[in-house]
C-alpha cells in the first residue's frame, strides 16, 4: 500500500518503512509521532482512491528521527569589470521522518 501526502505545499509518495525529508519543524523532537492528515491518494493492489482534494478520514502516521542538513549550496554574484563579488553559502535544514502506518 502506498499514499501521496501533502506537507507544507510539497507532495511525497510514501510506503510503510520509508524515510522522507520534510521542511524543518522546530516543534517536533526525535522520537515524537507525527500525523499527516492531508492524504491526496491511496493506492493498493488494483485499487486506487483519489481525494477531492483530500481523502476524508485517511491519515499517514510517522516518527520523527531528527534534523538533517542538505548539501551546501553556493550562491556567487559577480559583475564584470566593476570589482563586485558576493559569495554566500546555504544549507537547508530538514526533519527526517520514518513512515510507520497508512490508515485508510
Amino acid at each position: 500500500m502506498y499514499a501521496v501526502i501533502q506537507d507544507r505545499g510539497r507532495q511525497h509518495t510514501v510506503r510503510s518503512g520509508d524515510e522522507i525529508l520534510c521542511d524543518l519543524d522546530l516543534e517536533r523532537s526525535a522520537g515524537e509521532a507525527i500525523t499527516f492528515a492531508e492524504v491526496l491518494l491511496i493506492g493498493d493492489e488494483g485499487e486506487t482512491r483519489f481525494g477531492k482534494p483530500f481523502i476524508e478520514g485517511a491519515q499517514v502516521v510517522g516518527e520523527v528521527l531528527g534534523v538533517q542538513k542538505s548539501a551546501k549550496l553556493i550562491v556567487f554574484k559577480f559583475k564584470r569589470r566593476k570589482n563586485v563579488r558576493k559569495k554566500q553559502g546555504h544549507r537547508q535544514k530538514y526533519t527526517r521522518v520514518r513512515i510507520k502506518e497508512i490508515r485508510a
